[in-house]
C-alpha cells in the first residue's frame, strides 16, 4: 500500500515543482533575468535610466550612498533598494510603516491602486504646505525597490509617467552576499563620474560630477 501511494503521489510533486515561474513582463529588472538594453547610470546596486533633461543627486547615509533622485520638470522620483527574504516580499509591510510615518508627522494617507500595484498616496505638512507623495513599492527576488515621487508629478499624470517608465526600466543587483531583510543595496558613484585621484569626500564640486554632455547632472545631497 506505501509503494503504490508514493507511485501514485510522486507525478504531480514532480509536475508541481517543474512548473515554470512566468516571466515578468516589466521591470523593475532584477540584473540576473533579460531586460531591454538602454543607457543607464551604473551606480552599482542599481542601474538607473537616464535622459537629456534628467538631473540625478545621490543620498548619502554618512560616506554611503543609499539611494538616487531623479529630477525632472518640477518633479522629483527617489529610489532606493533594499534586501528582501528569498520567499517573501516586503512592502506590505513598508507600506504599513510608512502610513504609521506619515502619520506620526501630521500628514495623512490612503492606499490606491498604480502602476505596479498597491501605492500609498500621501498629504505630507512642508514648510506651513502640505506636499503630496505617491509611494510606490515593488518586491523582486531577494530585493525590494522603494520609490516616492513627489512634486509636479505627484499631481500631473503626464509628468508622472516618465518618472513612471525610469522605475518601470531600473535593473536590480542585489548580488549573492547575505544580507538582512531591508538592509539598503549600497550603491557607488559611477565611473564615468570619477576622475583619477580624486577624493571622494563632500568636498568635491557639484560640477564635478557632471559626466554627461547633455545627460543628467550628478550631484550628492546629505
Amino acid at each position: 500500500m506505501f509503494g503504490r501511494r508514493r507511485h501514485k503521489d510522486t507525478p504531480a510533486s514532480v509536475v508541481e515543482e517543474a512548473e515554470p515561474v512566468p516571466a515578468r513582463e516589466s521591470g523593475p529588472w532584477d540584473a540576473d533575468e533579460p531586460h531591454p538594453e538602454r543607457e543607464r547610470v551604473d551606480l552599482g546596486g542599481l542601474r538607473l535610466p537616464v535622459d537629456a533633461g534628467f538631473e540625478v543627486q545621490l543620498n548619502m547615509a554618512g560616506d554611503r550612498i543609499v539611494g538616487a533622485v531623479v529630477l525632472f520638470q518640477e518633479s522629483a522620483l527617489q529610489v532606493q533598494a533594499f534586501a528582501a527574504p528569498k520567499k517573501s516580499g516586503i512592502w506590505d509591510d513598508v507600506r504599513s510603516e510608512l502610513a504609521e510615518a506619515v502619520k506620526s508627522a501630521g500628514g495623512t494617507s490612503e492606499e490606491q491602486e498604480g502602476p505596479f500595484g498597491a501605492e500609498l498616496a500621501a498629504q505630507i505638512p512642508n514648510g506651513g504646505a502640505v506636499q503630496p507623495v505617491r509611494y510606490l513599492g515593488i518586491d523582486g527576488p531577494r530585493w525590494f525597490l522603494r520609490a516616492a515621487i513627489s512634486g509636479r508629478a505627484a499631481l500631473d499624470a503626464g509628468v508622472a509617467a516618465t518618472l513612471e517608465n525610469v522605475v518601470r526600466d531600473i535593473v536590480v543587483v542585489r548580488g549573492d552576499e547575505p544580507m538582512a531583510p531591508h538592509e539598503p543595496i549600497e550603491l557607488r558613484l559611477p565611473a564615468e563620474a570619477r576622475q583619477p585621484g580624486e577624493q571622494e569626500g563632500p568636498g568635491r564640486r557639484k560640477s564635478d560630477l557632471n559626466p554627461f554632455e547633455r545627460g543628467p547632472e550628478i550631484a550628492e545631497v546629505r
